[in-house]
């Protein structure tokens, strides 16, 4: 069998995530395909995971492979996550992660409709008046060229006008606008998407468009078992070796769903360190070139830093505790030779500043003051706030 142990590992990241400054990428498309997809949950992630891949990339770059030529797309999908992903990837989503998804909102949205008294009209079938008002949104959107933000949709469409009571009786329960939870359901089937941005690039305000509008009519969501083997097979050439467990965590399905998927793909099981199985396209099991130790700084959520639910190989757990959330959402990143050593925050001035949580040496930490000065050139003064500050963040960011 096949070994790859964790610095070969590491060595595959530096080579296919382009975040290795000496195998950056040539554009915001291929940055996106090595990556199979970006995590997009929060607007900047998208553009601080290209530049930090692409050198001389302009946000007006990322903006017309968005909004102009349209050859990234944005796309509910795995764990119920938004990520963007490489146009020709849609229909394996929607297929099989995206439509999964899409079942468990529409049960649940037409529930809380029937419990919270919007389906009176409908004899408080809920499954009746959630049909209703997807197609009464999509009738007004259908008449909107520049497409329409929640809040517009909300003002046009007397059928989601309203509020449903969310976990009553509990300390964050309470009413809620049922607007963006439609919405949401309309886009994680292809039904509609979030096309443009009618704010800065750092904001959300995506305007909500038909999908046959923004890309064109022809494209088929693929049958459920080819979707996942194509999302296993791009999560492999990007990822792998990886486990069972990290796809099924990162695919948010089921263990079925992943054997079925790797059997599909014919994938080769390879061993680990530690003793772990992982598993390899079958015409990637070539050995890995060593790779110079590089540094980089990467965004919260960022996909290099959750691509795998086991991340040992590149994360001491010790410091899990300071760069993730209790939910398990990752922080800003700082690598050095393939490794997370600690964060990145702005002061108030906007400069990146480095906060580590090891020793680098003196050729890490020169490495990463370069990447800092980068990345402050490139915000050029932008500043970017997150809900998912790590704890790590939230103490260098204490007068």
């Amino acid at each position: 069998m096949r070994h790859v142990g964790d610095q070969e590992r590491r060595d595959r990241i530096a080579l296919r995530h382009g975040i290795a400054p000496a195998h950056r990428l040539e554009d915001a498309v291929a940055a996106t395909r090595a990556m199979t997809v970006l995590h997009a949950t929060e607007p900047p992630t998208v553009y601080l995971s290209v530049a930090q891949r692409v050198e001389g990339i302009k946000v007006s770059d990322i903006d017309a492979a968005l909004f102009d030529d349209r050859s990234l797309v944005r796309q509910l999908a795995m764990r119920r996550t938004l990520f963007v992903f490489p146009r020709d990837l849609l229909p394996a989503a929607w297929g099989s992660a995206s439509a999964r998804v899409a079942g468990q909102e529409r049960r649940k949205i037409a529930r809380d409709a029937a419990a919270s008294g919007l389906a009176a009209a409908h004899a408080g079938d809920g499954e009746a008046w959630l049909e209703a008002a997807c197609a009464a949104v999509l009738a007004v959107l259908e008449g909107e060229d520049r497409g329409l933000t929640t809040t517009e949709v909300r003002a046009r469409v007397p059928e989601v006008a309203g509020t449903v009571s969310v976990a009553p009786g509990t300390k964050w329960g309470g009413d809620v606008p049922i607007a963006p939870r439609v919405l949401t359901l309309l886009g994680v089937s292809g039904a509609i998407v979030r096309g443009g941005n009618d704010g800065h690039w750092r904001v959300s305000r995506h305007l909500w468009t038909p999908m046959d509008r923004w890309l064109g009519a022809g494209a088929q969501p693929l049958p459920e078992d080819e979707g996942y083997a194509e999302l296993v097979r791009r999560w492999l050439a990007t990822f792998g070796p990886g486990t069972i467990r990290d796809l099924q965590w990162w695919l948010g399905s089921t263990v079925g769903a992943v054997k079925k998927a790797l059997a599909t793909l014919g994938a080769v099981e390879v061993s680990l360190d530690g003793g772990a199985t992982g598993w390899l396209l079958p015409d990637d099991l070539d050995g890995t070139p060593a790779v110079e130790p590089w540094a980089a700084l990467l965004p919260v959520l960022d996909p290099t830093t959750m691509g795998w639910k086991e991340r040992d190989f590149y994360l001491e757990p010790r410091h899990t505790p300071y760069l993730f959330d209790s939910n398990g959402n990752g922080g800003t990143t700082a690598w050095w030779d393939g490794r997370v050593v600690g964060c990145w925050v702005q002061d108030d001035d906007a400069v990146v500043q480095v906060v580590l949580r090891e020793d680098v040496g003196a050729d890490g930490r020169a490495a990463l003051d370069v990447e800092a000065e980068r990345l402050t050139a490139w915000l050029d003064g932008v500043r970017i706030s997150t809900v998912y500050s790590s704890h790590q963040m939230k103490s260098a960011l204490l007068p």
